[in-house]
């Protein structure tokens, strides 16, 4: 539905507002990559100054082709999957400078078949990935992988020890062992579904 006169000149000057706090375009794929503590450790600071000197260009300045930028960005909360790079906000997971420079080499030349390793099931680029975060709707929230192995790992032991939610006893003994504290009430077992049985 186009918007009448009336209605586009009451809302440019709050789109012009909006858009003045976003001064330096993007790329069509807007690439992050982590640095904190773990990712960093794992490769992250040289995965991002592979990529600058690799595609010849500073943190959010598009390649000149326009299709790829280049972020620094401090935690992409995925620790378990370090060094992690985002592209247009979906993960990419276990990188090293050179998967890295594939990817991107990939986005740059149009490839197919260039998926997140969680999450949405498609990239899409950084105009469709900004309707999808201003809350318009998208096909892409149900599908794709959400979790994989180490993410789950905690879970899985917990299962094993039959901890659940609200458990006192669940890593609080010497260490986080697991060991309950004297005077502490026995885990209770649970069902696969998580549901504590009698």
């Amino acid at each position: 539905m186009a918007l009448s006169q009336e209605v586009r000149a009451r809302l440019e000057p709050d789109a012009a507002q909006i858009i003045a706090r976003y001064p330096h375009p993007v790329g069509d794929y807007h690439v992050g990559v982590c640095t904190n503590s773990l990712c960093a450790v794992m490769g992250g600071d040289a995965i991002l100054a592979d990529l600058h000197e690799h595609l010849g260009v500073g943190d959010d300045e598009p390649t000149p082709d326009g299709k790829v930028s280049v972020e620094h960005l401090e935690c992409n909360a995925a620790c378990d999957y370090a060094p992690v790079v985002m592209v247009n906000w979906e993960f990419f997971d276990n990188m090293t400078p050179q998967s890295a420079r594939d990817l991107v080499d990939g986005l740059r030349s149009g490839a197919t078949g260039i998926t997140p390793t969680r999450g949405a099931p498609r990239l899409c680029t950084w105009k469709q990935a900004s309707r999808i975060l201003a809350g318009f709707p998208d096909d892409q929230a149900a599908g794709g992988n959400t979790a994989g192995e180490p993410s789950l790992a905690g879970l899985k032991v917990a299962r094993e020890q039959g901890w659940t939610p609200g458990d006192d006893a669940a890593g609080s003994g010497p260490s986080g062992s697991g060991v309950p504290p004297a005077g502490a009430a026995a885990p209770r077992s649970t069902t696969g579904n998580g549901k504590a049985t009698t």
